[in-house]
C-alpha cells in the first residue's frame, strides 16, 4: 500500500503541470498560452509522427516517455522562455535540477531513478534517443510559430540566427526536418515575423 501511496503522490503532483503556462500561442483557442501538460502530450505525439526521420536508430518508447516527463520539473521551476537570456537559462538549469530531485523522489526509489535517469538523458541530449526528444521538443514550437505568423517569437522580436541556432539537433539527427526547419524559418523571415 506504501508503494501505491507513493505512486498516487506523484500523479496527484503531476496535475500541477496544468498550471504552468509557457510563452507558445494556442491560435485556436483565441490565442491563449499554452500549459506544459498540453506541450508535454503534444510533443509526445509529434516525436511518434515523425520518428521516421531519424538518422540514428531511437528507441520511440524511450522517447515518448522523455517527453511525457522533460517539463515536470517546472511544476517548481516555472517555464523559462527558450530565448531568455544567458544567465535566466543557466539559473533556470539549476531550479530544474532541484525540482527533477524532489518530484520524481515522490516515487518508489527504483521508480524515481528510471525517471530521473530518463529525465537527465533528455537534459544532456548525448544518446540517440535524447537528441531525438531535443530535437523534436525545438521543432514543436518552430511549428506553432509560424501556423501563428510568428506568435511567441514576433511577439518577443526574436532573430533568424536564435531560431536556427535552437533548432540546430535536427541538422545531422534529422536532416530532412532540418530541411523543413530552414524553409519555414526563412518563410517566418520574409513575412517580418522574425528578425535578421
Amino acid at each position: 500500500m506504501q508503494y501505491l501511496e507513493a505512486q498516487l503522490a506523484f500523479i496527484r503532483e503531476l496535475d500541477l503541470l496544468k498550471g504552468v503556462h509557457r510563452q507558445a500561442l494556442i491560435k485556436c483557442d483565441s490565442n491563449r498560452q499554452e500549459n506544459s501538460a498540453e506541450h508535454s502530450w503534444h510533443i509526445a505525439l509529434t516525436a511518434i509522427v515523425l520518428q521516421e526521420y531519424a538518422e540514428e536508430e531511437i528507441d520511440i518508447n524511450r522517447v515518448v516517455q522523455m517527453l511525457l516527463i522533460h517539463d515536470v520539473v517546472e511544476i517548481d521551476a516555472g517555464d523559462t522562455f527558450a530565448f531568455a537570456d544567458i544567465a535566466d537559462l543557466n539559473a533556470q538549469e539549476e531550479k530544474e535540477l532541484n525540482a527533477a530531485h524532489r518530484i520524481f523522489g515522490l516515487l518508489p526509489e527504483a521508480l524515481s531513478q528510471t525517471m530521473l535517469s530518463l529525465w537527465l538523458e533528455f537534459e544532456k541530449a548525448e544518446t540517440a534517443d535524447g537528441r531525438f526528444a531535443k530535437a523534436i521538443d525545438r521543432i514543436l514550437p518552430l511549428i506553432q510559430n509560424v501556423q501563428n505568423e510568428g506568435g511567441s517569437w514576433a511577439k518577443h522580436q526574436i532573430k533568424k540566427s536564435q531560431v536556427l541556432a535552437r533548432n540546430q539537433y535536427l541538422k545531422d539527427l534529422a536532416p530532412k526536418l532540418w530541411d523543413y526547419a530552414q524553409q519555414q524559418i526563412n518563410i517566418a523571415m520574409n513575412k517580418g515575423w522574425i528578425t535578421e
